[in-house]
This record gives C-alpha cells, sequence and structure tokens, in this order.
C-alpha cells in the first residue's frame, strides 16, 4: 500500500466524483496496463476496488472515479464527503484482471454508468498503440453522465459513439447491430450493471467464442441458497485444516496463524487467490475468467469452497 496526495477532485456527472492522486513521497507509481483496478482506503478505512482510468503510461498521478452508492457503507460516501485536494489516501499497487488481448484485431468497448471507467484505460491505450478499436457508452443522460464530454471532445472522440436515453428494445436492437458485425479475431469488452453485461455477453456469443468476450465485475456473486458443506484444506505446508460450513477458507487460515492476502471479501478484487495443487473447487467469485476457473489450478479463497473433500493449497 501507497501514501497518496489528492491533487484534484471534480464532479464527474450526476453523483461521479473523479480524484487525481500523486505519491506522497514524490517518487512514480508503478506502470500499470488497461483495465486495471486499485484498492483505495479512504478516510473511515474501508477500502473499496476503484478502476483506473488515466493513460497508463503517465506514471506521475492516478486518476479514479467513485460513484455515490445509496447505501454506502462508509467507502463511497467518506470519499465524496471528506476527501480534498491536499488530503492522503492509502492505494494497492495495480492489479489487472480486465486486462486487452492485443493480439486482437480490433476492440470493441461496451460500456454504461460508471463501468465506463475501465474502458478509458483502455481507449488510452488501443489510441497510443493506434489500434483500431470502438468505444460504445450508453447513458440515460448524456447532460448529466460522467466523461461524455472528454470523450466526445477526445484525442479518440472519433471512435466513441454515446448511446443516450435508449429503451430496453431499443438499447437490445443497438447492441445486437454491431455485435453482430464482429469477427472472430476481434475481441470485446464490457462493464456495467450485471444485466447489461450480461446482454453483451449473450448477443456476443453468437459470433464469437468465448474468449472473446471479457467482463468486469463490481459485486460479489449472491450465494443465497448455495449449499456449503465442511470440507478440508491442506497447505503445501502439510498442514490440514476444517473448514466448517459457516467460515470461509481466509477465515480459518487465519484463525491458524495463516494469514492470507485480501481486501474485498467478496471474491471480486482477486487479492486472496492461490493456487490448486489437487482438489476441486467450488468457484463462487467474479475475478476469476470462466476459462480459469475451468482449469481449476487456482482459486479465491475468501469466497469460494470445494467440491471435493479435501483441497490441496499453495501458499504463494
Amino acid at each position: 500500500m501507497t501514501k497518496v496526495t489528492v491533487v484534484e477532485v471534480r464532479d464527474e456527472g450526476q453523483g461521479v466524483r473523479l480524484f487525481r492522486v500523486q505519491r506522497t513521497d514524490k517518487r512514480a507509481f508503478e506502470e500499470f496496463t488497461a483495465g486495471a483496478h486499485v484498492d483505495v482506503t479512504g478516510p473511515t478505512g474501508v477500502t473499496r476496488q476503484y478502476s483506473l482510468c488515466g493513460p497508463p503510461k503517465d506514471r506521475t498521478q492516478m486518476t479514479f472515479a467513485v460513484k455515490l452508492e445509496e447505501e454506502s457503507r462508509g467507502g463511497s460516501r467518506a470519499l465524496h464527503e471528506e476527501v480534498s485536494p491536499g488530503d492522503e489516501l492509502t492505494v494497492s499497487t495495480p492489479r489487472n484482471l480486465f486486462p486487452l488481448y492485443l493480439k486482437a484485431t480490433r476492440h470493441v468497448l461496451v460500456g454504461a454508468g460508471i463501468g465506463v471507467t475501465p474502458l478509458l484505460s483502455m481507449a488510452y491505450e488501443l489510441h497510443r498503440l493506434r489500434k483500431p478499436f470502438a468505444l460504445h457508452y450508453f447513458v440515460r443522460d448524456a447532460a448529466t453522465a460522467a466523461f461524455v464530454t472528454m470523450l466526445r471532445e477526445g484525442p479518440f472522440a472519433g471512435s466513441v459513439t454515446v448511446h443516450e436515453g435508449l429503451s430496453r428494445q431499443k438499447q437490445q436492437e443497438v447492441l445486437e447491430g454491431f455485435l453482430g458485425a464482429v469477427d472472430e479475431d476481434e475481441h470485446v469488452y464490457t462493464c456495467g450493471p450485471e444485466g447489461f453485461m450480461d446482454r453483451v455477453v449473450d448477443i456476443g456469443r453468437r459470433t464469437l467464442p468465448e474468449d472473446n468476450l471479457h467482463r468486469e465485475h463490481f459485486t460479489a456473486v449472491d450465494t443465497t441458497g448455495m449449499a456449503s458443506d465442511s470440507f478440508e484444506v491442506e497447505l503445501d505446508t502439510g498442514e490440514v485444516f476444517e473448514v466448517p460450513a459457516d467460515k470461509s477458507i481466509v477465515e480459518v487460515l487465519g484463525e491458524n496463524g495463516v494469514e492470507i492476502d485480501t481486501s474485498c471479501r467478496e471474491g471480486i478484487c482477486g487479492t486472496c487467490v492461490l493456487t490448486v495443487l489437487s482438489g476441486e473447487p467450488d468457484h463462487r467469485d467474479n475475478c476469476l475468467t470462466a476459462k480459469e476457473k475451468a482449469r481449476n489450478d487456482q482459486m479465491a479463497t475468501c469466497v469460494s469452497r470445494a467440491r471435493s473433500a479435501r483441497l490441496v493449497l499453495e501458499l504463494e
């Protein structure tokens, strides 16, 4: 985690505030890749994950946007109401669970609402690399939506289409129109409300293989009604622990003096992912891709469980 100083705070659309930060020690940030996010710890000590939305090659600053959540538990509300230029925050090293596949012949970025933020860093990078792309941004009202002015007037404005105030049926028609025209060498990236991403992916599957469809998640998997039996976890140290139905792997290991790095504890950020040496995980996260889950060689230990009686995990 790194101490940063807030150098700019500005409203960026209705209910969205943009924060630009620099390292307090004046050093350069580590270079990040397009689509990355950071953990941000605000004045209340609450840590949340936010996508970086500035140019990835700019190591002098980081930029992220925060939507004020109506049912905020102290994360977004504190950043909106208690943070001003000159204040200090703490941020993590950037992590990327939503990277660009740069071998694609063309990239189609599809965002809605605050989900446009990771797509902005992708657009900056693709524009810098002179790779063909299209960014489609769906908003209710362009006058109050975040980043619309920048998208329409910025360096890659010619690759941007803002879709404003569409009905659900019209949105479906527009998505089917441009996604139906992609070919098998193109890749699609989507971020926004879960239902919106589901529609993008479902339409994309008609013409593209699963590996060409990428989605970002801001919410945890709903595990209501999912069975949770006890199972055993064996570490590569030889230690064996029982994980009861009402506790996570992270919790059990922590109680036994084995600390696993965690952040969201909701299966979103990927901090707690460990290598699976044997056994079959029951994946309940939103940080691993479908392909990664199918391999069963890693798992998010804060939420995922086991289908086998025992899992053998490697500590990293």
